[in-house]
């Protein structure tokens, strides 16, 4: 990597993907190294003693652990994974092992927590340091290579303990080890906090747009017009003139198809589809789009036409009840069950709904109507068609559409900007975690701040 030495010798590793490494540095199977997955009979606390506990949202990607949560030990029971301070746990079921979810375990109540059954845990003997052994769980060749040994079905797909004990990692000395991780901490914590200040930047621009629909969907563009009460408690006063319907009087809302269905031996058809990941807030998003089976008879169904409004049934808060315009792109294209294709009766009112699931009117109405589970909530097909959709005249509404996308395109390179800054963050600190801990450079006498010199 630019501006970074590499080291003075180098060997051959014998292993394909990793190459050369240090001259110095040793190939050690990691069964050697660490423990997997080590037995809470260890544990010598007594039953209302309080531990931390760790659900699959509390697992950060790319590190962190949220600690909120604490149970006694006689309420956790026996179906989850314990773990202890300083080992090091791995998301073990995609997709949030390939989103890179782990971290290594610090702060823990009484030094112990128990968490989901979907997380590995490896505990580093004195030969491997936890935190160097946390950034090797994070670089790019070992989430690559734990992906090409999933095995399972679909969403269910897992990482075998089998490939955790058999990795060859490249072993620095163990003094190496620790100065490769205090340089990583120092490192990334500079990379993040220039994402976070660009995440923040994305969340303003955000709340920007959702202001400027909600105030031009619900109040016009109009300030001196007559207005009258919407006979919707939480919507307010709208213009005289507009009218107020349920989404079932101007749409047909269709369910998708349902993924994992087992279909017997019987004659398929295989096409794309859509999944919530696919509908962004006003976009679609194409870059990856993945394939489902369907029998022949159930492609009039599920098939997407041109001037769908697409909306998500749900998944994380944020993604409820957003929704974009299908422009057939892809034909034919199918839609899961968790994405209701909501199709006009007049197809000039696609571009129209779109714009106000935007507003924040529409995202207080989802959310109160959605079904919570922790951080997840869904919203049903019926609550989707009883949505009140503030409806002006054609003209006004083609006019506020064009005011809205004139505001848009001002704001729109600035969000580009700042989205690709992020995504170009996040590859440079994959490739510098990557680099270092396979020896690609030397960061040995890089300098670094005081505060961290008693880093791990």
């Amino acid at each position: 990597m630019g501006g970074y030495q590499r080291y003075e010798a180098y060997q051959n590793s014998g292993i394909e993907w990793l190459g050369e490494i240090p001259a110095h540095w040793d190939v050690k199977r990691s069964r050697f190294l660490l423990v997997t997955n080590p037995s809470k009979n260890e544990i010598r606390l007594s039953d209302d003693a309080l531990v931390s506990f760790i659900a699959m949202e509390s697992v950060g990607e790319y590190g962190g652990l949220d600690l909120s949560v604490q149970k006694t030990l006689d309420e956790i029971g026996s179906g989850y994974t314990y773990f202890a301070e300083q080992d090091v746990v791995v998301a073990k079921i995609t997709p949030c092992f390939e989103n890179g979810k782990g971290a290594i375990s610090l702060g823990l109540i009484n030094k112990i927590a128990f968490g989901t059954t979907e997380l590995h845990v490896l505990r580093p003997d004195r030969n491997l340091n936890s935190l160097f052994l946390f950034y090797l769980t994070i670089s790019y060749p070992f989430r690559k290579l734990g992906e090409s040994e999933m095995y399972g079905a679909g969403g269910q797909k897992r990482i075998p303990e089998r490939f955790l004990k058999d990795l060859r990692i490249a072993l620095p000395p163990l003094e190496e080890q620790k100065s490769i991780a205090r340089f990583l901490d120092y490192k990334t914590a500079q990379i993040d906090a220039l994402i976070a200040k660009k995440a923040s930047l994305l969340k303003k621009l955000a709340e920007k747009r959702s202001a400027l629909i909600s105030q031009a969907v619900t109040k016009g563009l109009d300030p001196r017009v007559p207005m009258k009460d919407s006979g919707v408690e939480w919507l307010g006063e709208i213009p005289a003139h507009w009218e107020v319907m349920g989404l079932k009087r101007l749409a047909d809302v269709r369910g998708g198809v349902t993924k994992g269905r087992k279909l017997g031996d019987v004659k398929v058809l295989e096409f794309p589809y859509l999944r919530v990941a696919n509908v962004q807030d006003g976009y679609i998003d194409t870059s990856d789009v993945a394939t489902i089976e369907i029998l022949p008879e159930e492609l009039e169904r599920y098939s997407l036409r041109k001037g769908d409004v697409l909306m998500n049934e749900g998944g994380d808060n944020d993604k409820l009840g957003r929704g974009a315009v299908w422009d057939a792109r892809i034909a034919p294209c199918l839609h899961q069950n968790h994405v209701f294709a909501v199709r006009p009766q007049e197809s000039n009112l696609s571009d129209w709904i779109t714009l106000v699931t935007s507003s924040s009117y529409a995202k207080f109405y989802f959310f109160s109507r959605a079904k919570q589970s922790t951080n997840l909530a869904s919203i049903s097909a019926t609550n989707i068609k009883r949505f009140p959709i503030v409806l002006p005249p054609i003209e006004e509404r083609l006019e506020i559409l064009k005011y809205v996308a004139a505001h848009e395109s001002k704001t729109g390179q600035a969000f580009e900007k700042a989205a690709s800054a992020i995504d170009r963050l996040k590859e440079y600190r994959t490739a510098l975690i990557t680099n270092a801990v396979t020896g690609a450079i030397d960061v040995r006498n890089v300098p670094i701040p005081n505060d961290l010199q008693e880093a791990a």
